[in-house]
């Protein structure tokens, strides 16, 4: 783990392109009468990635008045009598208009340094690259960090964080007491950070963390967070406002949240906390590393979840510990051009002791 006197730069390595990458490319068909186009290096793939995903951060706001828009548009289509009914909801609407653009505030400040966001890339050229498409799943990505900004950095998302962090970060605290370990000296690696803040609680307990994730729509809203808060509750975020159906009551939809609820900075001098960018089963090939791997919601997140056991098992130190929480929902599954093997808990639970690893606790609950 590279070490840091502070939160700048944490995120190290180059992330690689991602899963739609592939797909683009198997969906590349040649016919006889043409020549095959040549293949695209790794590094034009991930500056083509890279302006991608921050075209989408850029085409929010445009995005999503364009759905305000056609709201209202066909409004002002019906009778005056239903016009004159829905005025609450026009009101509504403008309310929902404001929440857009100040999300879209919040997304400018968070893409604003994206461009040196890795130690060895200099993306500075590929900012400056705009594009009006923009596709449907990477645009529900960028909404999505909003809730995700509430689930993990808000006083509000506290009972979701609770029922998924804490169970692992009391097991950690159970194989690794204050009393008989120096706790930064324990290397905890965590895959599948999302927006960083399980990493970020395991390093303020005093163990030395890294957080490991593979999108980029995660890893600029981590960098936001983690490197340029440097305060308690100094940004707002209206995380539902895309959620224009199934709202008990309108105020739901414009329900504003602030963020961080702590300051990402206090974490215990002598611990070492990093973000490692990139794929878990790629960057990681060091054996025998970390004393402790801790997965949340993640291993189903595999198109083969057998590499995930494998690159776990290798990197582990001898008598290490695995802690694990999560479903099996398999997010490659029937996706089209993707691969994928489901297996069940039972399964798994086999493949797992036949690598070598004892279960030493296990909580199955809906």
């Amino acid at each position: 783990m590279e070490e840091s006197d502070s939160l700048n730069n944490v995120l190290i390595s180059n992330p690689l392109p991602d899963d739609n990458a592939n797909q683009t490319l198997n969906n590349k068909e040649n016919s006889n009468d043409c020549e095959p186009e040549p293949e695209e290096s790794e590094d034009e793939l991930e500056r083509k990635h890279f302006q991608r995903i921050v075209n989408a951060f850029r085409s929010y706001k445009l995005h999503s008045l364009k759905r305000l828009y056609n709201s209202t548009k066909y409004i002002s289509s019906l009778s005056p009598h239903q016009q004159d009914l829905l005025k609450g909801y026009r009101t509504h609407l403008d309310q929902v208009r404001v929440a857009i653009e100040h999300n879209y505030e919040i997304i400018k400040v968070i893409i604003k340094d994206v461009a040196h966001l890795f130690q060895n890339a200099d993306h500075s050229e590929d900012i400056k690259v705009i594009s009006s498409e923009v596709n449907m799943i990477d645009m529900e990505k960028v909404q999505s960090i909003f809730k995700q900004l509430y689930r993990e950095w808000s006083v509000e998302g506290k009972d979701e964080r609770d029922a998924s962090f804490k169970p692992i970060l009391d097991e950690i605290a159970l194989r690794y007491p204050e009393d008989k370990v120096d706790k930064p000296n324990i290397q905890i690696l965590v895959p599948g950070a999302g927006l960083g803040r399980l990493p970020y609680e395991i390093a303020r307990r005093g163990y030395s963390c890294q957080g490991n994730e593979f999108s980029l729509f995660m890893l600029f809203a981590s960098n936001f967070v983690l490197n340029k808060c440097q305060g308690v509750d100094i940004f707002k975020i209206y995380p539902w406002v895309h959620q224009y159906y199934n709202n008990l009551k309108s105020y739901d939809q414009v329900q504003m949240v602030r963020f961080p609820d702590v300051n990402p900075c206090d974490i215990p001098e002598k611990v070492d906390f990093s973000m490692a960018a990139g794929s878990y089963i790629e960057i990681y090939n060091n054996l025998d590393t970390w004393d402790c791997i801790c997965t949340c919601f993640f291993i189903d997140t595999a198109n083969n979840v057998i590499d995930y056991i494998d690159t776990t098992w290798n990197i582990l130190k001898p008598g290490g510990y695995w802690i694990n929480l999560g479903p099996l929902l398999y997010h490659h599954a029937d996706m089209p051009n993707e691969n994928s093997i489901e297996p069940s808990y039972e399964e798994i639970r086999s493949i797992i002791l036949k690598y070598g690893f004892i279960l030493l606790d296990i909580i199955q609950r809906v």
